[in-house]
């Protein structure tokens, strides 16, 4: 982290920092139960407001996680207009999460531990 202009460390970055690097893995999880489209990603995200995300910043992660081949997509007519494509995780990307979730307590455990007063 970075000092502020007042020299205090930004609260805003950090949060930032984290939301960015476990914004991939929440929607490998939101991905689990079945195919989403992204503004369905996008709301669930806004509900756990920490990790609410722009349009800007779902859909370039989306296309990534397409080419690292952790979800697949198809397009799905709409009763309500244009078609929608719909994202899936692959073998691949329930293979990611799973190490994901394997990682995270242990990690999240071994910050706890430098953190508590």
């Amino acid at each position: 982290m970075e000092p502020d202009i007042a020299g205090k460390f930004s609260v805003g970055k950090a949060e930032g920092q984290l939301r960015k690097g476990a914004l991939e893995h929440c929607v490998l999880a939101l991905l689990r139960d079945g195919p989403r489209y992204g503004v369905q990603l996008l709301e669930a995200l806004e509900a756990g407001s920490v990790m609410a995300a722009s349009q800007g910043t779902i859909y370039p992660l989306l296309s990534r996680l397409r080419r690292d081949g952790l979800v697949d997509t198809r397009w799905q007519e709409s009763p309500i207009g244009p078609p929608r494509r719909y994202y899936e995780l692959t073998p691949t990307g329930r293979a990611a999460l799973k190490d994901f979730t394997d990682i995270w307590p242990h990690f999240r455990g071994a910050v706890d531990q430098f953190i508590a007063d």
